[in-house]
């Protein structure tokens, strides 16, 4: 799975990085940074769903490599 950031569209709520740290973080700006866009699976892909699901902008997304 590969992780799709959308920043046009995030509003900096920084519900992903609450939910998958490892996998994103904030910029000065408060908008997403991707630091790890392809999660391993188990308890890392699972934090990255939950933030994609969260996410109140809607401007993370997971796709099959």
């Amino acid at each position: 799975m590969k992780i799709i950031a959308s920043r046009t569209v995030c509003i900096g709520a920084g519900q992903c990085v609450f939910s998958a740290p490892e996998s994103f973080d904030q910029d000065d700006d408060g908008k997403v940074v991707v630091l790890d866009d392809s999660p391993e699976p188990g308890a890392a892909l699972a934090a990255v769903r939950e933030a994609v699901e969260v996410c109140p902008s809607r401007a993370l997304s997971l796709v099959a490599d």
